[in-house]
């Protein structure tokens, strides 16, 4: 199975700057790589580093380039589904049809706490099941959806495979690439749950360029449709992402 690649950016801390994940976005056009996965955050751990909007920068990307797909993570419990329903259609149309959406439960209690909001995690289970739903009914256009999930829990899994992909994590997935094992017991879980042909199985990771194909290949073997690249300020920050998103996804 054939794997694309997609550059994963923070929207937080050094990455906080929308004119510089435009600038990776395009580069990330230009060097080969299929797709730009945005994070979505209003706060973060730490109060000093800036947050920007990844909405105002998805549609700056989107604006700026033809090829690459615009994967946007949306934070829904805490946003009202007419809002967002509006703003991925006005997205989706920007790109021509380039989107995918990837709703999620949320990993920050303060983002709702801060702001009026119950942080109840089963509360915002069914907020987001109940807003996924809400979208459906409200674009005329259908949009591909990912969903979350942090394995070993099954519940953000089961509500992938009703849609078009899902987007596991993983403990200390920043430390190390998830073992080929566990990436197996998410694949046929999902599988198990009716995700059918067409699905979508993406995983995010580190590669250089000279290992990503042989590095990607044992996922690719169990169903990975799409790699995404981490490049947060955990491994080198800005100045890294501009180095690796340069390179290419792949040594060519």
């Amino acid at each position: 199975m054939t794997v694309k690649y997609a550059a994963g950016l923070p929207t937080v801390g050094e990455f906080g700057d929308v004119r510089k994940l435009v600038e990776l976005g395009v580069s990330a056009e230009r060097h080969g790589w299929d797709g730009v996965h945005l994070w979505d955050h209003l706060l973060y751990h730490d109060p000093e580093w800036p947050v920007t909007s990844s909405v105002v920068a998805a549609s700056a990307i989107a604006a700026a380039t033809e090829r690459v797909r615009i994967i946007l993570t949306v934070v829904l419990p805490r946003r009202q589904a007419q809002d967002v329903a509006q703003e991925s259609a006005a997205l989706n149309e920007l790109s021509g049809g380039r989107l995918t959406l990837v709703p999620i439960i949320g990993s920050i209690d303060r983002e709702f706490t801060d702001f009026g909001l119950d942080a109840d995690m089963r509360v915002r289970g069914k907020a987001l099941d109940d807003r996924i739903e809400q979208l459906h009914r409200l674009w005329k256009r259908p949009i591909p959806i990912w969903c979350g999930g942090l394995w070993p829990n099954r519940a953000g899994l089961r509500r992938a495979a009703r849609h078009q992909g899902a987007m596991p994590i993983f403990h200390d997935q920043r430390e190390r690439n998830v073992p080929v094992e566990e990436f197996a017991q998410v694949a046929d879980f999902v599988r198990a749950e009716g995700a059918g042909d067409g699905f979508d199985l993406v995983l995010e990771g580190a590669t250089t360029p000279a290992t990503a194909v042989e590095q990607t290949r044992p996922y690719g073997e169990l169903g990975l449709t799409w790699w995404i690249e981490a490049l947060g300020y955990w491994r080198g920050g800005v100045s890294f992402a501009e180095q690796r998103i340069g390179q290419g996804p792949v040594a060519r």
